[in-house]
């Protein structure tokens, strides 16, 4: 280094601060307690610019008293830093090294965390949602299951580290269903852990509902199935119920006739991989999927994850927080989640691209992702059609587009109305243009026109 060149010690991290002189001494006590709250340990100088370079400060013993001074009485509960004098390219720091066990830490009486090189501050509410999350995600995932190391699915498993070496994600080599376990920390004392099972277990250990229904509330169901099974599999049992029931159009490019989804396959997996990857898995409720005719809604159990919202994910960079770090892992190496900790910002933008809708729901038992279907185009130009259907009429409509033939007695059984209400939502229809009888009246098909 040349003579008079400043030194410089690096960008701050989420346990590394920097602070130019004790001047800022208010500003520093809110960076201890928010770094103890978010990683339990850390290190802060004083005598240094935010970008690193060292210029140094005054240090005595009285300048080393009132940092401990200001430490004692501001940070709660009480810490016992490491406080020195240290010398770097000529120029004299203070060094504050602290580490506690006993969060949550307050500064002046106000809570904060770390977030990259920032501290924000937090309410009572979003700190408990912060450690709960935290609690659950380093005790549950490493835990042991009640499944042998023996109780494995070997074809998902193979599955996995296939997809992972073409993705390029995993290096090419030799694997077992052994290797796979220990390498990735799946297996415990010959036992699954809880990860391991959920992820690759033979046990049938996560449940998904996933449902159609004739109007977008969830009334009347025109199917409604229970799978079990591994999320290995469960991912693409769900990409496959929801790409099943979806419209589909035909785009002629060249000689090429190609089938496109009314919603991007990408969006459809995305959502269904960050729902299993941030679930709760030993909560109350089931993964569901609920096809409407308006939306799609993806729903897991467990509630949200972060004490960031959704939007600051989308706008910023905010540091992701991974409840289910192991299972995300899995997930993204086999390219079922594209890019690690940045769902909500993926999501956002290829919503954005396809010109799709959605919103999201989070309540106490889980997170609710909605996906808008795009309303049906007509073909036909110059065709005005009155879509001012009732509930009634909507639900008629749906089972007659899932089986023609229904008989008036049947669809009143399924939509739990007299067959005279059938009757009348049937003319409706019909005088309205969206259906058409063929054959006789006792013996009906109806043929759907819109």
């Amino acid at each position: 280094m040349k003579r008079g060149e400043a030194m410089n010690l690096g960008k701050e991290t989420e346990t590394l601060e920097f602070k130019k002189t004790t001047g800022e001494m208010k500003e520093a006590m809110v960076s201890i307690s928010a770094i103890l709250n978010k990683h339990g340990i850390g290190t802060l100088y004083f005598g240094v610019k935010p970008n690193g370079d060292v210029i140094g400060q005054d240090v005595s013993e009285s300048s080393l008293r009132d940092v401990s001074r200001a430490v004692y009485e501001n940070i709660k509960p009480q810490i016992y830093p490491a406080i020195d004098e240290v010398v770097v390219g000529e120029k004299h720091l203070i060094k504050v090294e602290f580490s506690g066990e006993s969060a949550p830490y307050s500064a002046a009486g106000r809570y904060y965390l770390r977030t990259a090189d920032e501290d924000r501050e937090v309410t009572p509410e979003e700190l408990k949602v912060f450690f709960g999350v935290n609690k659950y995600r380093e005790k549950w995932e490493k835990g042991k299951s009640e499944a042998t190391s023996k109780q494995i699915d070997k074809t998902a498993i193979k599955a996995f580290w296939q997809k992972a070496v073409s993705a390029g994600r995993l290096p090419k080599g030799r694997y077992t269903c052994p290797i796979v376990l220990k390498r990735f920390g799946l297996v415990k004392d010959e036992c699954l852990t809880n990860a391991g099972e959920v992820l690759f277990g033979s046990t049938r250990p996560v449940s998904l509902k996933a449902g159609i229904f004739a109007t977008d509330e969830k009334l009347t169901f025109l199917d409604m199935k229970l799978y079990e099974d591994n999320v290995f599999n469960l991912l693409g049992i769900a990409e496959e119920y929801i790409l099943k029931n979806i419209r589909w159009r035909n785009e002629i490019t060249g000689t090429e006739r190609e089938e496109i989804p009314e919603i991007p396959v990408a969006v459809i997996r995305e959502v269904l991989a960050n729902g299993f990857a941030h679930a709760i898995y030993n909560g109350r409720t089931n993964h569901e999927i609920c096809v409407h005719p308006g939306m799609i809604t993806v729903y897991s159990p467990g509630e949200y994850a972060s004490i960031h919202t959704p939007e600051e994910y989308i706008r910023g960079n905010c540091e992701s927080e991974i409840r289910n770090a192991t299972i995300a892992k899995i997930l993204y190496l086999s390219k079922a989640i594209e890019q690690f900790g940045s769902g909500f910002k993926r999501i956002d933008s290829l919503c954005r691209d396809a010109g799709i809708r959605y919103s999201y729901e989070s309540g106490k038992n889980g997170f609710k992702f909605i996906i808008y279907r795009p309303q049906i185009q007509s073909d036909t130009p110059h065709v005005t059609l009155d879509v001012t259907l009732n509930g009634t009429e909507m639900a008629v409509l749906a089972i007659l587009k899932q089986r023609p033939d229904s008989s008036r007695e049947e669809i009143a059984d399924k939509i739990s109305k007299t067959v005279r209400t059938v009757q009348r939502a049937l003319d409706s229809l019909r005088d309205k243009g969206y259906i058409r009888r063929i054959g006789s009246k006792q013996t009906p098909t109806w043929e759907i026109l819109k």
